[in-house]
């Protein structure tokens, strides 16, 4: 070693360490030799941590101040200290600063779809995403369990593992949780928290923490996505008589505002419009009179009926558990034999939230052969 690499080592005497990578949760203070300066003055700023590694272990963690580092105890054996050695210290001591703070806006998804068993759907399939944040809570286990000894350590380098076991306690919760699908986007912030809750045992093993987790979306395939969409359509439609004299009128509506068709156009809107007369002739007879007072030219065709109205299901909520789905006639029954009662909670498909029986107004009239609750005092 030359004299000037010697005194270059001898008067640094500030160890700090300022960061403006906004990824680096690690670094190691770099010095000649890893020899450090008996009096040195170091500098540990508000959300970070010095770590003393000596002889390859861990000796002290520091919290943010200002530190003399010569006082006989400490544990650093400097060059001054050795003159028997000729200025070479056959120990060797490490300084790494460690990030404190939080590290936001951290991705996170599904990589496959997640199986699961819905009470309305059956079987089915959904994807989710979102961000979380996490930070360094125990920098010695932190620097001895994930980082060792790389000199610089960014959070890229461990945000897939975390996501890892982020999408595992996911899946595991999501398929017990027995939400609905269709019920999942209100419930969110509850699912979020429970999620955080599973995965922090195994972050506090690393040395960290996650203080905020956030689920941004929960989708479904896109075949059960145009199922939904398809059925929500028909709901909408309501009565399908009207609904096909509707298009009818649209059609012809948008046929004779369009100049190009010319005489194509025309006929198409004549034809619609003797069609649609004919249908309302069925219907109403000459004159208004009623279908029953004439008689038909030739047997129209029987009308295909609408499809049957679907059947509600409903779902009861009882010590923390859902149970169903149920159909009314089933309720009934329940309802006659005290299982079901006026406060007892339910839902169904497009109802806002859970709500009592007695709420409900198709569940109500089960409880009018039933007398109401004795008056309070009776």
């Amino acid at each position: 070693m030359g004299i000037f690499d010697f005194l270059s080592g001898q008067f640094i005497d500030v160890i700090h360490w300022v960061d403006d990578t906004h990824d680096t949760m690690v670094w190691r203070f770099e010095r000649y030799g890893h020899e450090i300066k008996y009096g040195a003055k170091l500098t540990v700023r508000e959300g970070q941590a010095a770590v003393f590694v000596h002889e390859g272990q861990i000796a002290d963690v520091f919290t943010p101040g200002l530190y003399m580092l010569e006082t006989n105890n400490m544990p650093i054996l400097t060059t001054l200290q050795h003159w028997d050695h000729g200025f070479k210290s056959p120990f060797k001591s490490e300084i790494y600063f460690v990030n404190t703070t939080r590290f936001n806006d951290l991705k996170w998804g599904t990589k496959n779809p997640i199986m699961l068993r819905d009470p309305e759907f059956g079987p089915t399939r959904i994807r989710a995403f979102g961000t979380y944040t996490t930070r360094v809570k125990e920098p010695a286990r932190f620097l001895t369990e994930i980082v060792g000894t790389d000199g610089e350590f960014t959070m890229d380098e461990i945000s897939f593992q975390i996501r890892n076991i982020i999408v595992q306690e996911f899946s595991r919760v999501i398929a017990g949780s027995g939400i609905p699908v269709l019920d999942m986007a209100a419930n969110t912030a509850d699912l979020g928290r429970l999620i955080a809750t599973q995965v922090s045992p195994t972050l506090d093993s690393y040395g960290l923490e996650m203080p905020e987790f956030y689920i941004e979306n929960i989708s479904l395939p896109p075949a059960v996505e145009a199922a939904l969409d398809k059925r929500t359509s028909m709901g909408l439609a309501g009565d399908l008589g009207r609904f096909t004299q509707y298009s009818a009128a649209e059609a012809m509506t948008s046929a004779a505002a369009n100049p190009a068709g010319g005489g194509m156009a025309a006929g198409l809107g004549a034809g619609m419009g003797m069609a649609m007369g004919n249908q309302m002739a069925r219907q109403t007879g000459p004159w208004g009179a009623a279908p029953a007072q004439q008689q038909p030219v030739q047997q129209a065709a029987s009308p295909v009926p609408p499809p049957p109205p679907i059947e509600h299901v409903w779902h009861l909520a009882e010590n923390g558990q859902t149970k169903g789905p149920f159909s009314r006639a089933d309720l009934g029954r329940m309802a006659s034999a005290g299982e079901l009662k006026r406060d007892t909670y339910v839902w169904t498909a497009g109802q806002d939230g859970w709500k009592r029986a007695e709420e409900v107004q198709a569940l109500a009239q089960l409880f009018t052969i039933l007398p109401p609750p004795p008056p309070p005092g009776a």
